[in-house]
């Protein structure tokens, strides 16, 4: 099992991935990091994402343990690499048979997605790396779209798609969510629910640290529309399979409240002129206890701090201080650097240590950023002990996030400071 695997698995809490038939047998929920939904018609079999490339040949063996019929269509809920990118063992089969290629649905904006991830994928993959060196992201092949399946079938902007195979409609809906480009599935016959991540058992992953604009009121708004299905059975975008018309409505319908809370309550200091740091602190002081405490929202990998950022740079511009020095900043280190040349670095590093007996990590990581930005201007020995505090301090944190994001990003900030300090050790033998 690879290192990527494993901390994948350990996010979800369990030693091996789920798979469970369901639907009268006529449905089959793989658990795959992103999960895959298969509806099996006399017909042949649709596919609802297709997971990581990491997991394709486990998504394969699964699916045809569940019917050897051909698979006729494939649905991408949206065109992030955890959906969309383990197809090639069903290619494979396809050429080896002389099967029909399976028709490909998807949203129009998911194409402009690929194009834009063709364009940025040196980015992309750094941006991989910062997020997730903590579970072994180092080489990133396995989430470049340069390979992929293109639709065959696109739905344009807000329309429906419906389609029959074998005794089944399939309806297919747009709604932002996560992406512009996301589509959910609704299985009327048997009441089942695909939802891709605009449903994921825990808090929505609007506004992830790394990503672009995610889309809070459309979010929210798609829970509710997907609500007046009565869905029996609902297959999320990450987590187990639920089961139970009551509870699905319950949680789609506690999920838009959440998402709608955070975007109005972000929208209603936006009108009463107050700045991003002001909105940020009396949003973490109001967030109520009916979704702090909910299983289905607890901050998984996306988180309620995440959100908060994501509603105000879709009204916002960039300039988020409500100060001008602010507008044409210096270089941290020359910032950090003048600091050292008004007090020692020593108090700077004392004062952080005063605050971690304090409890106050998150102020003794400002305080420490002087000396560790100041870098050239910080005795080399004082540097290696700031460098050493923020990597205990960094860790420690990390211990204490539930979030997979937050953990990571703190882990791997961790890792690079680690680095640091042996590079820094080298030079002072």
């Amino acid at each position: 099992m690879s290192i990527i695997s494993e901390g994948l698995q350990k996010f979800f809490g369990r030693g091996k991935f789920e798979v469970k038939t369901f639907a009268d047998g006529a449905c089959n929920y793989i658990g795959s990091f992103g999960n895959v939904g298969v509806v099996k018609t006399d017909d042949g079999l649709v596919l609802f994402d297709l997971a990581l490339r990491l997991f394709d040949r486990f998504i394969f063996k699964t699916v045809r343990e569940f019917s050897d019929k051909p698979i006729k269509y494939i649905i991408f809920s949206h065109g992030h690499f955890d959906h969309c990118l383990g197809y090639a063992p069903f290619i494979e089969e396809v050429n080896k048979k002389g099967w029909e290629m399976p028709q490909i649905i998807a949203h129009e904006n998911l194409v402009r997605r690929f194009n834009k991830y063709t364009m940025l994928d040196k980015h992309q993959a750094w941006t991989y790396r910062q997020q997730f060196a903590s579970v072994g992201v180092i080489n990133t092949d396995s989430e470049s779209v340069h390979e992929r399946l293109d639709p065959t079938i696109i739905i344009r902007g807000n329309e429906s798609y419906k389609f029959k195979l074998g005794e089944y409609t399939f309806e297919i809906y747009h709604g932002k969510g996560e992406t512009d480009d996301s589509l959910w599935l609704f299985l009327p016959e048997k009441k089942v629910l695909f939802t891709g991540d605009l449903f994921i058992s825990s808090f929505p992953n609007v506004g992830s640290p790394f990503r672009v604009q995610r889309y809070a009121k459309q979010w929210a708004l798609a829970n509710e529309k997907m609500m007046e299905k009565d869905a029996e059975f609902l297959l999320p975008g990450h987590g187990p399979l639920i089961e139970g018309k009551e509870k699905i409505k319950t949680l789609l319908k506690i999920t838009a409240e959440a998402i709608h809370f955070v975007h109005d309550e972000v929208v209603k200091r936006l009108n009463e002129g107050k700045w991003f740091e002001q909105i940020y602190h009396e949003m973490l002081e109001i967030f109520p206890d009916k979704f702090k405490k909910h299983e289905y929202l607890k901050p998984l990998y996306g988180e309620y701090r995440f959100a908060i950022h994501d509603v105000y740079r879709l009204y916002h511009g960039w300039y988020d201080t409500d100060n001008p020095t602010d507008l044409f900043p210096s270089r941290s280190d020359e910032i950090a650097q003048e600091f050292l040349k008004v007090a020692d670095e020593r108090k700077f590093l004392e004062r952080a240590k005063q605050l971690v007996n304090e409890g106050k990590f998150q102020l003794a990581l400002h305080v420490l950023d002087v000396v560790v930005k100041a870098d050239d201007s910080t005795n080399s020995e004082t540097l290696l002990d700031a460098l050493r505090l923020k990597h205990k301090i960094l860790k420690k944190k990390a211990k204490e996030e539930m979030s997979f994001i937050a953990m990571n990003i703190l882990n791997t900030g961790a890792l690079q400071i680690k680095n640091k300090i042996k590079e820094l050790k080298k030079k002072l033998k």
